[in-house]
């Protein structure tokens, strides 16, 4: 059988992968924990190209080149995911064009599992996946090698990140879920019999045991080791609570959520960005104060090389690339509404006449020539696409750059916060006071909130907050949201009203997974379904 996990990866991926699986040698004989440590030991460079080989999976070129046939300018690695499940939300507006690479997620034809989507989505996980058990099966879990701990925890946590996404993707949320199918669960110690006989579905709960076991020991090893990251690519201590909190929010566990976000704020680096901070584009650069964990690109990087075939390319409004062309992203006209007049965070989009209060009038002056109202929006008085995300700057923070070497956020240090204020308040503490706080200090001085449901208002922050990050599709699922989109500012096509639990919703396995792999079959994948049908649009209010 061909298994497609290990012998399906792309080309491109086991060119970069020079940390070899260590648990055998060429003649089959079995290393033991003390022969494993002493090549770990006496090679400590091939751990680190390993390590190196997990993070690379976030931003790679073309990793699918070989299953496609060709260079599809939306297949760059998790990066990509990033902007898929945005595409599938109510909150990120585009057009249905030729030049929205992430029309399918915009329509829900993603979801077909022969659709290049599906195979990019399963294939950017489990590659983070393999290059996550080459390291992991390289190190003696039990060393006392401070670098070795290092790596270690790398190979753990970023195994964990993978298995979190995908749990989210491939099966609704933990509660209620727990012995629902979920998806093949290999580690560095089934690979081998994975490879031979396949590997089934495993339960919700099993996947969420191996997120947690994962987490829990990163943790311990991040704790002993001394070794610092070089940068804000690898995952340090405060990232691996982080983590452990977006788990621990996932299944429910309000209490260790709360204490895992604390622990995150006290033990990170990063800090809030301040209201100053934010009142220009931003959001570009790995050193911001307020990233904890990001991908960092560099000029050189071949998804940079290719201009285009890179997450800013379809996500930035300021650089040159598929967005100009595409119409750009916009926010929801009914969430855009529902944010207050003092949040600096309104200026991170145009407004109803397409202005955009945060920028100068060069920029301004931009937005007006490459993002022209419609002739509608004109008589309405409109001077630029309304609504238009202006919240991520340009590489270098120079207008029409094309050079695309922006870094990409994969958590902020008020994520944590948020998170912190939604389990406090769930587990009965006052998290209603932590979330006030929290937008009074850093976004909206003159913020209240009245009501009593702290855990959807953390849910309305988040929208706005992480809006175009990528990450809020994980609290659509999680929460047992629907998608609703009348009144958001698509277009007639794209309108859909999809209630909560809808099997469209969920990722079916790549059609290439269930034929390559022994142990599934057609009836074990999620429900086929057809895509949603456009309903009528009414302007309404959150």
């Amino acid at each position: 059988m061909k298994f497609r996990y290990l012998f399906a990866v792309p080309v491109a991926l086991l060119a970069m992968t020079a940390c070899e699986d260590l648990d055998t040698q060429p003649e089959g004989d079995i290393l033991t924990s003390k022969q494993k440590q002493e090549i770990s030991d006496a090679l400590p460079q091939r751990a680190e190209a390993g390590v190196r080989a997990v993070f690379t999976q976030f931003n790679v070129y073309a990793p699918n080149y070989t299953l496609f046939g060709r260079v599809r300018h939306n297949d760059f690695g998790f990066s990509t995911v990033l902007a898929m499940t945005d595409a599938n939300t109510e909150d990120v507006v585009a057009a249905n064009s030729g030049y929205n690479w992430y029309g399918g997620g915009l329509r829900y034809t993603d979801r077909t599992y022969t659709s290049y989507e599906s195979d990019i989505v399963w294939n950017n996980h489990y590659s983070i996946i393999f290059s996550a058990n080459n390291v992991i099966s390289s190190i003696d879990p039990e060393t006392t090698d401070s670098q070795a701990q290092f790596y270690l925890a790398q190979g753990l946590a970023g195994r964990a990140f993978a298995y979190w996404s995908l749990a989210q993707l491939y099966q609704f949320n933990y509660k209620g879920h727990e012995s629902s199918p979920c998806v093949p669960l290999i580690t560095n110690e089934n690979s081998s019999d994975a490879a031979l006989n396949g590997a089934p579905r495993a339960t919700v709960q099993a996947v969420y045991d191996q997120i947690k076991a994962d987490l829990d020991k990163a943790i311990e090893l991040l704790t002993a080791t001394k070794e610092k990251r070089s940068d804000r690519r690898y995952i340090d201590l405060a990232v691996a609570y982080g983590l452990r909190a977006r788990m621990n929010l996932s299944m429910q566990n309000w209490s260790a959520a709360a204490q895992d976000a604390a622990s995150a704020i006290s033990t990170t680096d990063a800090r809030p960005a301040t209201i100053a901070e934010v009142s220009a584009p931003t959001f570009k650069d790995s050193t911001e104060p307020d990233w904890m964990w990001g991908v960092l690109i560099a000029e050189t990087d071949d998804v940079v090389s290719s201009g285009i075939v890179n997450w800013i390319s379809h996500c930035g409004t300021f650089n040159y690339g598929y967005c100009q062309y595409s119409g750009g992203r916009q926010m929801s006209k009914k969430l855009y509404d529902s944010i207050d007049d003092t949040d600096i965070r309104k200026g991170w989009f145009t407004n109803e006449k397409g202005i955009c209060a945060n920028v100068s009038a060069e920029w301004q002056d931009y937005l007006s020539s490459v993002f022209p109202p419609t002739d509608k929006q004109k008589a309405d008085g409109a001077v630029a696409t309304p609504y238009l995300g202006c919240k991520f700057a340009p590489y270098q923070n120079i207008l029409d750059n094309d050079v695309n070497a922006n870094d990409i956020p994969l958590m902020r240090v008020e994520e944590m916060y948020l998170i912190k204020a939604e389990a406090e308040a769930m587990s009965g503490g006052n998290g209603k006071a932590t979330l006030v706080d929290f937008v009074k200090t850093y976004r909206d001085p003159a913020y209240e909130f009245n009501g009593s449901d702290v855990q959807n208002e953390v849910y309305r922050q988040k929208r706005i907050e992480f809006w175009g990050e990528g990450i809020i599709w994980y609290d659509v699922m999680r929460l047992n949201k629907g998608v609703d989109r009348r009144g958001a500012g698509y277009t007639a096509a794209a309108v859909f009203n999809i209630p909560a639990g809808d099997p469209i919703l969920l990722w079916r396995l790549p059609q290439t997974e269930i034929q390559g792999n022994s142990a599934l079959k057609d009836d074990d994948n999620n429900k086929a379904t057809e895509a949603p049908s456009p309903v009528d649009d009414a302007d309404i209010s959150l």
